[in-house]
C-alpha cells in the first residue's frame, strides 16, 4: 500500500466531508479556484499534512468537487433505489471520490481504489459503510470495464 496516497485520500476524505456538513447546514457555499486552493492549502497547513501527500489529495478534492453533478448521476445509476442525497456523508463523499479516481487516474488500478475506499470507510464510516461502499463503487467499476474505459 501507498501510504502517502492512504493518507492523502484520508485528508481529501476529511475536505470533501467538510464542505458537505456545510452546505447541509447551510454555512455558505463550496469554495472554487482560488479561493478553493487557498482553503485547501489552510486545511493542510493547519493539520500539518506532509508536502509529498499535499498534490494527490487536492487534486482529489478539487476534482471530485469539480465533477459531482456527474459523479452523483452515474453513482444513483448503481446505488439500487439510493438518492445521493439520502445517503450518509461520509459514504457519498468516499463514493463520489473514489468514482472521480477510478475514472481520472489511469495509472492507479481500479481496485486498489476500491480496496483503499473500502478500508476509509472501515476507519470513517458506521457497519454497514464499507459493504455499501464496496457494492457501489464494484458495480461502477465493471461499467467502466465493459465500456471498455
Amino acid at each position: 500500500m501507498n501510504h502517502s496516497r492512504h493518507h492523502a485520500r484520508e485528508v481529501a476524505l476529511q475536505i470533501l466531508y467538510r464542505y458537505d456538513v456545510n452546505l447541509q447546514e447551510g454555512k455558505g457555499t463550496l469554495p472554487t479556484g482560488p479561493a478553493l486552493a487557498h482553503d485547501v492549502a489552510q486545511h493542510f497547513d493547519h493539520f500539518c499534512v506532509p508536502q509529498g501527500v499535499r498534490e494527490f489529495a487536492a487534486e482529489l478534492v478539487v476534482g471530485t468537487l469539480a465533477k459531482t453533478p456527474e459523479l452523483d448521476t452515474q453513482i444513483e445509476k448503481f446505488a439500487n433505489n439510493w438518492k445521493i442525497s439520502r445517503m450518509a456523508l461520509i459514504d457519498r463523499n468516499l463514493i463520489r471520490m473514489a468514482y472521480y479516481e477510478m475514472s481520472h487516474f489511469a495509472d492507479i488500478p481500479h481496485t486498489v481504489t476500491i480496496d483503499e475506499a473500502i478500508e476509509l470507510a472501515k476507519q470513517f464510516g458506521t457497519a454497514d459503510t464499507s459493504s455499501f461502499v464496496n457494492a457501489i463503487l464494484d458495480s461502477l467499476r465493471k461499467s467502466y470495464t465493459e465500456k471498455g474505459a
